[in-house]
């Protein structure tokens, strides 16, 4: 995949291309031994890693002598013939004729010995080099390119929706709250509203983008800075909704274990249960969850919302991801249409992933009745004034739509078998840490 047309230097990802050629690799010192009279040296350069094999009569002498005081991580320009070696990392070799030392690395912190995970989070600008971290920003690439060629094959439109906002989508409790010139505002917890008011326009849209959550959590599966894919639908109920839903996680999953078998197997993943998350998945209702719960000895109040725990134990009870839906009301935010048959339950739905990683979706079909909407706004005491732009979209041409949200973080995830969302984002924010 050579994105250049200058001829100066190839990518290690490119190699193959150039087998028994002169080339010029461009990179940084990942490791080096010796062996007698051979010097063998490792060498990243964000693409891949190459071996390379120097002795002293293919090297200058100063060059061959200057590999002995290369530190890790030392920048560095190596020239030598492209070699096929099935042992070699990548297959291809390099037999070294040249090497220029950029920058000599001193007392790189990072070491091959082991670190704690609080060392290496303080140092996470560093850690990114590791192999282990960039496989796991290739899959979360591979993700996010998924997730667009999906939706904009489907006819969606991508709108941004702003950062800084003048009022809360999910409750007053999780916001970063800022001054604003004088004015209160909040960093975005979504942009649902704001997508709502593009569906009227142009029907099928999504935003793609950082979310905020001051949640004073410490748990495995939450971060204060997350990005988050918004779909929204207008003319789509909450039946249509489900099926793109499903169709879509299974397109993301299929792309990752097509684009990234290196890298999942870098992270020593087991795929079987990936490999069977094909539609349709399976359905049930809050009802039938707080039955599965019962006969598993937690027994849960009518109206309770669930826990990490409980979402482990329903998940566990299939082989793919599972849909659970029509939530008592009061669990969800003011906008989720009630069940025309059971107006105390919402057409709303969260998709758990197996395998323990819990919810990655969150949807519901949208509130599209002007009075039930001015009514839930003061069910849950939230200012009607700020929300009279939203409640302008049901007085001008309202028609029932549908969206939702998959947390890209948790994706990573359960695709990638992380037991901690911390490595799944390059620059992870949590309760205790804004650094680096």
């Amino acid at each position: 995949m050579n994105m250049q047309n200058d001829p100066k230097w190839t990518y290690i990802e490119d190699l193959s291309e150039h087998d028994d050629q002169l080339v010029t690799i461009k990179g940084w010192v990942y490791n080096r031994r010796s062996s007698g009279k051979i010097r063998f040296l490792l060498v990243r350069d964000g693409t891949g890693v190459v071996q390379c094999v120097a002795t002293q009569s293919d090297l200058p002498s100063e060059s061959f002598a200057s590999i002995d005081h290369l530190a890790q991580e030392s920048s560095v320009v190596v020239e030598g013939t492209v070699r096929a070696d099935k042992r070699a990392p990548g297959g291809y070799e390099l037999q070294l004729r040249d090497i220029t030392l950029v920058h000599q690395s001193v007392d790189y912190p990072i070491t091959p010995k082991e670190h704690g995970v609080d060392f290496l989070l303080s140092n996470r600008h560093l850690w990114l080099r590791s192999q282990r971290q960039q496989a796991l920003m290739r899959v979360r690439a591979v993700i996010l390119k998924s997730i667009r060629d999906f939706l904009d094959d489907q006819g969606f439109l991508e709108i941004d929706a702003p950062i800084l906002t003048p009022n809360s989508v999910e409750g007053t409790t999780s916001l970063f709250e800022i001054d604003y010139f004088g004015d209160t505002a909040y960093l975005s917890q979504s942009g649902q509203l704001y997508v709502e008011a593009a569906a009227l326009a142009f029907g099928r849209v999504y935003c793609f983008g950082p979310v905020f959550r001051a949640e004073k959590s410490k748990t495995r599966r939450h971060l204060m800075e997350f990005w988050m894919v918004e779909p929204e639908m207008a003319y789509f109920e909450h039946e249509d909704s489900l099926g793109l839903q499903e169709r879509f996680v299974s397109a993301i999953v299929g792309d990752v274990l097509s684009e990234c078998q290196d890298e999942l197997a870098s992270l020593e993943r087991d795929t079987t249960l990936l490999e069977k998350t094909t539609t349709p998945f399976p359905r049930i209702t809050y009802d039938e969850a707080l039955e599965i719960l019962a006969r598993n000895g937690i027994d849960k109040e009518w109206g309770e919302d669930f826990g990490a725990p409980d979402e482990t134990l329903l998940a566990s009870q299939f082989d793919r991801p599972v849909f659970v839906e029509r939530y008592p009301s009061s669990c969800k935010p003011f906008y989720a249409q009630p069940a025309p048959d059971r107006p105390e339950v919402a057409l709303c739905d969260d998709l758990l992933a197996p395998e323990g990683y819990g919810e990655i979706i969150g949807g519901s079909q949208r509130v599209h009745d002007f009075d039930l909407l001015r009514r839930r706004l003061r069910e849950s005491e939230l200012p009607e004034n700020d929300y009279q732009w939203y409640l302008d979209l049901r007085r001008y041409g309202s028609v029932p739509h549908s969206g939702f949200g998959l947390g890209i973080e948790r994706t990573v995830a359960w695709i990638c078998g992380l037991q901690h969302v911390r490595e799944t984002i390059p620059f992870p924010r949590m309760l205790d840490r804004i650094y680096p």
